[in-house]
C-alpha cells in the first residue's frame, strides 16, 4: 500500500512538471508570419526568424520585429523647397516611393539593426530615409531641363530609382517602384532674385513668358486685322452684287416693257387681220353653201334614182345566184342521203345475218340437248329392264355417251360463238367501209361543186367581172358615203353670204376658173366639207383601190358613171 502511494505521488509530480513545461513553452514560444519577421538577440546570439518560430525568454532574449509589407513613402518638394533643373528653373514635384524589406536573412538583420522599430511605423521610416529620396530627386533634376522632365517622365523615374536603390539597400530595403504623381513649374513668386540659380531661372522665365506674350499679342492683332480686312472685302463684294442685281432688274424691266408693247401692237395687228379674213371667209362660205345646196339637191335626187335601179338589179341577180346555189346544194344533199341510206341498209342486213346465225346456234344447242335427254331416258329404261349382271356395262356405256354428248355440245357452242364474232366483225367492217365511201362521195361532190364554180367564174368575161365589181360597189356604196361624210355631222349650219354664179354660172372673170373646176354652189359646199375628214387618209386609200375619189361627190360616184 505504501508503494502505491509513492508511485502515485511520483506520477503526479511528473504530470505537474509537464503541464508547467507546456505552459512555459506556450507563453515563451513566438512565431513569425508572412507580414512580420523578427530578430532574436541575447542568449545564444543573433537569430533571424522568417516563416518560423523560436523560444524567447524574457531575461535572456530581445526581439526586434521587422515589417515585411510594401510601404508607400510620399515625398513633396514645392515652393521654396522645389527642385532646381538643369536650365535653372524651379519645379514642384510629388513622388511616391514603394519600398519593402528584402526577404533574406541578411536584409532582415540589417533592417532590424539600422531601422529598428521604424519598419512598423511608416511615418518614422519616411523621416529617416526621406533625405536619400530628396537627394536622388535633386540629382536627377539637375541633369534634366524642365521640358525634358515633362516629356521624359519615364527616364526621370528610372534615374531616380537607380540612384536610390543602392543607398537604401544598406538598410535592408529594396525599392519596388517610383511614381511621379505631380510635376509643374513653381510659381514665380517663390523665385529669389538674390539667389544666383533663381536669378538665372527668373530671367529665362521672364524672357520666355514675355516672348510668348508678345507672340500671342502679335497673333491676336494680326487675326483682328485679317478679320476686319475680310469683313471689308465681303462688304464690298456684297455691295457689288447688290448693285449688279439692281442693274439687272432694271434692264429686265425695260426689256419686258419693250417686248410687252411690241407684243401688244403685233397682237392688235394680227387680230385685225384675222377678223378681216374671217369676215371674207364667212361671206365666201355662205355664198358657196347656197350654191351647193341647190346643186346637192339635184345630184342627190338623180343619184337616189340611179342607186335604186342598181340596187334592184343587183338584188335580182343575187337572188338568182342564191337560188341556183341552193338547188345545187339540195342535189348534193339528196345524193349523200341516198348513199347513206344504202350504207345503213347494208349494215342492217349484216346485223340480220349475225342474228340469224345466233338463232341457228341456239336451235342446234337445244336439239342436241333434247336428243341427249331422249338417249338418257332410253338408257335408263334399258337398264331397268336388263338384269343386274349387265348393270356395270350399261353404266359404262351411259357415261361414255354422256361424255360424247357433252363434248359435242361444247364444240357446237364454241363454233356458234366464233361464227357470231366473225359475222359481227364483218358487219362492222362493211358498215365502216360504206360510211367511208359515203363521206368520200360527199367530199368529192363538194370539191366538184367548188371546181365548177371556179371554172364558171374563170369563164366570165371582163364586162361580167366588172359588172359584179360594180354590183358589190353599189351594195357597199351607202356605207362608204356614210363614213366619208361622217365629219359633216359636226357642222351645225352653213350660211351662204354670196350667191353669185348660182348653179355654176360665171359672174365675173375672177370667178370663172373657180366655178369651172369646182361645179355649182352645192358641189363646192359639199366638197369643202369633205376636206375636213379626220379619217381621210384611210378612206381615200381604200376608195382609190376601187377607183373612187373621196374628196368630192363626183369622185364618189365616178365608178358608177363609168
Amino acid at each position: 500500500m505504501g508503494y502505491i502511494t509513492q508511485y502515485l505521488t511520483i506520477a503526479g509530480i511528473i504530470l505537474v512538471a509537464l503541464l508547467a513545461l507546456g505552459l512555459i513553452f506556450s507563453r515563451l514560444y513566438r512565431r513569425s508570419s508572412k507580414e512580420v519577421s523578427f530578430v532574436r538577440t541575447g542568449f545564444g546570439g543573433q537569430k533571424v526568424i522568417m516563416n518560423g518560430g523560436a523560444l524567447v525568454f524574457p531575461v535572456f532574449h530581445e526581439v526586434i520585429p521587422v515589417n515585411m509589407n510594401t510601404l508607400r513613402l510620399e515625398v513633396r518638394r514645392t515652393a521654396e523647397q522645389a527642385l532646381i533643373t538643369k536650365d535653372r528653373m524651379r519645379v514642384d514635384v510629388q513622388a511616391e516611393f514603394y519600398v519593402r524589406v528584402q526577404p533574406t536573412v541578411e536584409s532582415i538583420a540589417n533592417a532590424a539593426q539600422t531601422l529598428g522599430q521604424r519598419t512598423m511605423q511608416p511615418q518614422h521610416l519616411k523621416e529617416l530615409v526621406e533625405g536619400k529620396f530628396v537627394d536622388a530627386l535633386r540629382a536627377v533634376a539637375a541633369e534634366m531641363s524642365m521640358e525634358e522632365m515633362h516629356e521624359q517622365r519615364v527616364s526621370f523615374v528610372q534615374k531616380v530609382q537607380a540612384a536610390v536603390s543602392e543607398d537604401i539597400l544598406k538598410n535592408g530595403l529594396e525599392l519596388e517602384s517610383v511614381s511621379l504623381t505631380g510635376l509643374d513649374q513653381t510659381s514665380k513668386e517663390f523665385f529669389n532674385p538674390d539667389n544666383a540659380f533663381d536669378a538665372e531661372g527668373l530671367t529665362k522665365l521672364t524672357e520666355e513668358i514675355e516672348a510668348r506674350r508678345k507672340k500671342r499679342n502679335d497673333i491676336e492683332q494680326e487675326t483682328e486685322v485679317e478679320i476686319k480686312r475680310k469683313n471689308l472685302d465681303a462688304e464690298q463684294q456684297r455691295l457689288q452684287i447688290s448693285r449688279d442685281s439692281e442693274y439687272a432688274n432694271l434692264e429686265q424691266q425695260r426689256e419686258i416693257e419693250i417686248r410687252r408693247a411690241s407684243q401688244t401692237a403685233q397682237i392688235a395687228q394680227e387680230q385685225a387681220d384675222r377678223q378681216r379674213e374671217a369676215e371674207e371667209a364667212k361671206i365666201m362660205a355662205e355664198r358657196q353653201v347656197r350654191e351647193a345646196g341647190i346643186q346637192a339637191e339635184r345630184v342627190v335626187q338623180e343619184r337616189d334614182i340611179e342607186k335604186a335601179q342598181a340596187v334592184e338589179s343587183a338584188q335580182v341577180e343575187k337572188e338568182k345566184q342564191i337560188e341556183l346555189a341552193q338547188q345545187d346544194r339540195d342535189i348534193a344533199v339528196a345524193e349523200k342521203s341516198r348513199a347513206k341510206s344504202e350504207a345503213d341498209a347494208q349494215a342492217d342486213e349484216a346485223r340480220a345475218i349475225a342474228a340469224k346465225a345466233l338463232e341457228e346456234v341456239a336451235t342446234a344447242r337445244d336439239t342436241e340437248i333434247a336428243n341427249r335427254e331422249k338417249a338418257i331416258e332410253l338408257i335408263e329404261a334399258r337398264k331397268a329392264a336388263e338384269q343386274q349382271a349387265i348393270a356395270v356395262q350399261v353404266a359404262a356405256e351411259a357415261e361414255k355417251l354422256a361424255a360424247a354428248d357433252n363434248a359435242e355440245a361444247i364444240r357446237i357452242a364454241a363454233d356458234a360463238e366464233a361464227s357470231k364474232q366473225r359475222i359481227t366483225a364483218e358487219g362492222e367492217a362493211t358498215a365502216e367501209k360504206l360510211r367511208a365511201e359515203a363521206l368520200r362521195e360527199v367530199y368529192d361532190a363538194e370539191a366538184e361543186g367548188k371546181r365548177k364554180v371556179n371554172e364558171a367564174a374563170n369563164l366570165l368575161s371582163t364586162e361580167q367581172v366588172a359588172m359584179q365589181i360594180k354590183q358589190s360597189l353599189i351594195a357597199a356604196l351607202p356605207g362608204i358615203i356614210e363614213q366619208a361624210v361622217k365629219p359633216m355631222e359636226q357642222i351645225d349650219d352653213i350660211k351662204i353670204l354670196q350667191v353669185d354664179g348660182l348653179n355654176g354660172a360665171v359672174t365675173s372673170a375672177g370667178d370663172e376658173n373657180a366655178s369651172g373646176t369646182n361645179g355649182g354652189l352645192a358641189d363646192q359646199a359639199v366638197n369643202a366639207a369633205l376636206k375636213y375628214r379626220t379619217q381621210a387618209p384611210i378612206l381615200d386609200s381604200l376608195m382609190n383601190e376601187l377607183g373612187m375619189d373621196g374628196s368630192d361627190l363626183d369622185g364618189l360616184t365616178k365608178p358608177l358613171k363609168e
